[in-house]
């Protein structure tokens, strides 16, 4: 019998109109604003009812570092939620909005797979409720009224040679990471080099991400720091008289979106940023309010847990002051076999020792997340070519590691197939949790990135010139060393070469430029050759994308 594709899947599903999903959280129906009959978004005015609510428990799924043979760390999140309803638990699935680029790059979606999805799928994956859109235009505004800003006078005083703002599409698009802006005359403006980032880059994204309201959003989009005078005086977007403007763009993309699994079960999805250039988790507000409405909340954070983990516990729970209770490791035996030397083409036949060589990047990634004090239990999401005795491997050597991995076939059972995860994560929840982030806030900003670069990645050494070092002195110096760092480096691998996997220890990090995110509240260090702005494969997954006979989209997943 032919498998069915996520996509196939998606269309049976069996939807419940969104009403009645937010009556299963105790959402009235006037605090729905529906987008269609299966999507919607939850008022402001209900969110702040629920401030005096107990939280429920919130667990953190994350993954070793991805590889060509796939992980299901999304599928898994979405998995473990139902799994959780199913064995009678009141959980909320929070997980982020897709991103256009990577769904027309070579990636593919955000919605899960299988028995374990959130529906709608294609719109969530396309335009969903606009949220992006507004991001993006908020965005552009305050990069116009910069521009805008030096026509008319510049009465500011900004150096043109300090704008620190650039702009954002939400598409790969590398012919635009590095351009020169109004040429052709006077009427244009004033010359100067710029560039795009991909709009999950933007600091609006990170910002209405780690936002609690609107207020605050409006506090932290006029903290943003556009660019500097000549004698390096900082410009903010308050300056420019940007920032309200900016929060009526957002005022409806801050509220958090209700959607649904396949098993009819809530799930919130909100925010989108990348973990390998941003911070990579679901928005502040849509966990909180899930915590306030749920007694288990099971949220993702972006690619491998040297990234998205390691952002979520040091950025994410650090500014929200959430305490996470458990976190879930999703693993493969195929990337356990790639990670062993296999390539992809051979994944499909047994190879123990193959899985055994490339158990330590599983490793490495369980000894990081206890680290922060958090328990941890690895989800080793099965496909059919596993044998019982490569699954026995990875068991084994987890074991070892003083953790425990559970078999689940979410994917090919949905929630029947995840059940002993599920009470796995709820003993692990009920138990203590020691969470504290990796450093302190009073630690120097180079200290910070070398305990990350060395804890985490293992590396020797971190590499950055004196500029570089300076200009992080100048930000401990106007106020802004308590911030925590966010990385930008390739999700592939602990290094800064995306070809090296394992678990390599002996390595250098090269950091080439900081950015300062000032109303995000944290500092960018980009290391490596990783792009703010992707660019498509050579084959990319538009040249398939397209609308059937019969109205459908095909070619997305």
């Amino acid at each position: 019998m032919a498998v069915k594709t996520d996509i196939e899947i998606a269309r049976e599903a069996k939807k419940k109109p969104i009403m009645e999903i937010g009556a299963k959280l105790g959402i009235p129906a006037e605090h729905l604003l529906p987008y269609g009959h299966d999507k919607a978004k939850i008022g402001q005015d209900f969110i702040k009812s629920l401030s005096g609510k107990k939280d429920g428990k919130l667990i953190l799924v994350t993954a070793i570092n991805p590889t060509p043979a796939g992980e299901g760390k999304t599928t898994t999140t979405v998995g473990l939620g139902d799994g959780l309803n199913r064995i009678g638990k009141k959980a909320v699935v929070c997980i982020r909005e897709a991103s256009l680029g990577p769904n027309f790059g070579m990636k593919g979606g955000a919605a899960g797979g299988g028995y374990a999805q959130v529906v709608p799928m294609e719109e969530m994956n396309l335009h969903f409720t606009g949220d992006f859109h507004a991001i993006t235009s908020a965005h552009n505004l305050l990069s116009a009224m910069i521009d805008n800003h030096i026509y008319w006078g510049n009465s500011l005083d900004i150096d043109e040679r300090r704008i620190v703002w650039r702009r954002v599409m939400d598409m790969n698009d590398r012919a635009l990471r590095d351009i020169v802006v109004s040429l052709g005359g006077v009427s244009n403006g004033f010359p100067r080099q710029t560039g795009f980032d991909i709009t999950v880059a933007s600091e609006v994204m990170a910002i209405l991400c780690l936002s609690n309201d609107l207020d605050d959003l409006q506090k932290r989009l006029g903290d943003i720091v556009v660019a500097y005078t000549r004698d390096k005086k900082a410009i903010y977007a308050r300056d420019i008289k940007a920032d309200g403007a900016m929060t009526v763009l957002l005022k409806d993309a801050m509220q958090p979106n209700l959607v649904q699994t396949l098993e009819n079960n809530p799930a919130f999805v909100h925010g989108g940023p990348f973990a390998n250039i941003a911070h990579g988790c679901n928005s502040v507000i849509a966990t909180k309010t899930a915590l306030k409405l749920g007694e288990y909340v099971v949220t993702e954070a972006g690619f491998g847990a040297d990234l998205g983990a390691e952002k979520f516990f040091d950025i994410k729970c650090r500014k929200a002051g959430l305490k996470p209770s458990a976190a879930v490791i999703v693993a493969t035996v195929r990337a356990m076999k790639m990670n062993g030397g296999v390539a992809k083409a051979d994944l499909g036949a047994e190879n123990v020792d193959a899985v055994k060589k490339g158990c330590p990047n599983l490793g490495r990634h369980i000894a990081n997340v206890k680290g922060f004090g958090v328990p941890v239990v690895v989800a080793i999401n099965h496909f059919f070519s596993d044998t019982d005795a490569e699954v026995a491997a990875v068991k084994a050597y987890v074991a070892e590691q003083g953790a425990e991995a559970i078999l689940c076939k979410h994917w090919a059972h949905g929630s029947a197939g995840i059940e002993e995860l599920a009470h796995k994560v709820v003993q692990l929840a009920e138990g203590p949790s020691n969470f504290a982030p990796l450093y302190p806030d009073d630690m120097g900003l180079f200290k910070k990135i070398e305990t990350i670069a060395k804890r985490i990645y293992h590396a020797d050494e971190v590499i950055a010139d004196k500029a570089i070092r300076d200009q992080l002195k100048t930000w401990e110096a106007a106020g802004y060393g308590h911030l925590p760092i966010c990385i930008a480096k390739t999700q592939y691998s602990f290094t800064t070469d995306p070809t090296v996997r394992g678990a390599p220890t002996g390595h250098t990090i090269p950091v080439r430029e900081v950015r300062l995110s000032a109303g995000a509240g944290f500092i960018v260090a980009i290391c490596g050759e990783i792009m703010t702005m992707p660019g498509l494969p050579k084959v990319p997954s538009a040249e398939v994308i397209r609308l059937n006979d019969q109205g459908f989209v095909e070619g997305l997943f």
